[in-house]
């Protein structure tokens, strides 16, 4: 069964090789996007807990709230939640930063897959979305 429109053969034969680029380039892009989705969940968390640092910083520096950790909630002053605030945003930028670099290293591997494929297959593969 040809899968190309009438008319048109297809003249480039697929190694073995080949199919191990374009399947690497398959899962690389599926990675890519699973990082992707997980950074734009950090920056919206990251956003919110910017927010709730501006919040908390309104309050009275003695006031007591109720801080989430883990599953449990315990009273802390406002002043001490917002250090544990601001230890977490320092984590959440450095998650966001590893993330970055990861999908750069995905976004560099692709690239050099596109070139490969394309230089061979031209117009008879499409690796574009």
């Amino acid at each position: 069964m040809e899968l190309l429109p009438s008319g048109q053969q297809n003249s480039v034969e697929v190694l073995w090789e080949d199919q191990q680029k374009i399947n690497k380039f398959s899962s690389l892009i599926y990675k890519k996007d699973a990082l992707t989705e997980r950074l734009e969940k950090l920056k919206s968390e990251k956003e919110y807990i910017e927010d709730l640092a501006m919040e908390i910083e309104l309050l009275d520096e003695d006031e007591k709230i109720q801080y989430k950790i883990g599953d449990a909630f315990v009273f802390l002053k406002a002043e001490a939640a917002i250090e544990a605030i601001n230890k977490q945003n320092e984590t959440l930028d450095t998650q966001i930063f590893e993330l970055k670099d990861q999908i750069e290293v995905i976004e560099d591997h692709l690239a050099s897959y596109k070139k490969d494929l394309y230089a061979k297959f031209g117009n008879n593969i499409q690796l574009e979305r």
